[in-house]
């Protein structure tokens, strides 16, 4: 994964004063096309009222799983935890919210604006163990640009 001229094309793109939508489903788009184990590419957001995540962007197959409580499946145990989470393995998940009998790992880092967890991407891969901390690495990359240009 050639890293550095993807994070390069992402920063371009989005510090041109796209809006925040566009911005995340650009993000998405380009993950998921250059990402070769990036199966399903989605950013979910914080409710402004609720204990819950709203899906705002994906690349990949549709979901039903637009809105997630805190503290169900991955994405809301990050929600509260505000660490990384990678998955090598979704079956081996008590508490995994089943998007794809395809997925089979996941990754999700959380989107920190002003030091504050406002949401977060998560990615689905149909290959066991497709994350590394070099995947953590990047996206938490991404996500402090996404921050910075687009909220």
């Amino acid at each position: 994964m050639k890293t550095d001229s993807l994070f390069a094309k992402i920063e371009a793109k989005i510090s041109s004063g796209i809006d925040q939508k566009e911005g995340l489903q650009l993000i998405c788009q380009l993950l998921y096309d250059r990402i070769e184990s990036y199966d399903w590419v989605g950013y979910y957001l914080h409710h402004p009222e609720k204990k819950e995540l709203v899906l705002h962007a994906y690349v990949g197959e549709s979901t039903e799983h637009t809105n997630i409580p805190f503290g169900k499946g991955i994405c809301g145990q990050v929600a509260l935890s505000n660490k990384n989470f990678i998955v090598d393995d979704v079956n081996a998940q008590d508490n995994y919210i089943s998007c794809s009998l395809d997925v089979k790992s996941e990754i999700v880092i959380p989107l920190f604006v002003n030091d504050k967890n406002i949401g977060q991407i998560d990615i689905d891969s149909h290959q066991l163990k497709a994350f590394t901390e070099k995947d953590a690495a990047f996206l938490t990359q991404v996500n402090r640009l996404a921050a910075k240009h687009l909220f």
